[in-house]
């Protein structure tokens, strides 16, 4: 039988126990519906007009999701930008690396979706205005950036989301955005994949409830063996 120890003498880092992949957690969502009918694109609507309305949707409810546990990710409890076994780096604008605590990088993360989605040259909101031809690359960007959010949330602040029985929203919000990113093509499988485990039990239509068998129904009829015969003579 081969050892688990490496060469060195030290053993393999145990992977973390995901309290988020338990079925009493993952069963609970607000919504019971497939959610692939809600990303679809309409027939009558312009693409870039339908990215931009489910981005700039996504963007406010990541951003309020965060909120309901802000006071929890501070600069001593998550000294970087983690989810699963990765760590996320700042890229300002001239591409310089900055690691950085998970609180300033989501604060970097909603200050640069808030200036674009309110920028009217790359979301026009009226009529006639043209999107810019950056514009697919701004909002792969955007659904990047806040993929990170929601997979910090689930990685460090899951147990805080519980306590504040949220994981329904949670779930139910997770689960819509990453349907709408593949959808789409917004966000590379290789940046995902370590949320796969959970994608694919939230991404699969919860099945109806067995039904309850009513109180007030009369019961079974008797079945034939139980029923008493009566012999003609």
């Amino acid at each position: 039988m081969k050892s688990k120890t490496k060469p060195n003498g030290k053993k393999p880092p145990t992977e973390e126990k995901k309290q988020y992949l338990e079925l009493e957690y993952t069963k609970i969502r607000v919504v019971d519906f497939d959610l692939k009918e809600l990303v679809v694109l309409p027939r009558e609507i312009d693409l870039n007009e339908w990215l931009a309305s489910n981005t700039t949707t996504f963007f406010n409810l990541i951003n309020l999701q965060y909120s309901t546990i802000s006071e929890f990710c501070t600069g001593d409890t998550c000294q970087a930008m983690t989810a699963c076994n990765t760590i996320y780096y700042w890229y300002d604008e001239r591409g310089k690396k900055t690691k950085c605590t998970a609180p300033q990088y989501v604060d970097f993360v909603m200050s640069l979706c808030q200036k674009l989605v309110t920028d009217e040259e790359i979301f026009p909101t009226k009529y006639g205005k043209e999107f810019p031809n950056s514009f697919e690359s701004l909002v792969k960007k955007i659904c990047r950036y806040l993929f990170h959010v929601l997979a910090h949330l689930y990685w460090a602040h899951f147990k805080e989301t519980v306590a504040l029985d949220l994981q329904g929203h949670l779930n139910t919000l997770y689960a819509h955005f990453i349907v709408f990113v593949r959808e789409f093509n917004l966000v590379d499988p290789k940046e995902t994949f370590i949320m796969d485990d959970l994608s694919e039990i939230l991404c699969t239509p919860v099945p109806p409830p067995a039904p309850t068998p009513d109180p007030s129904a009369p019961d079974s009829a008797p079945s034939p063996s139980s029923q008493n015969h009566v012999t003609e003579r």
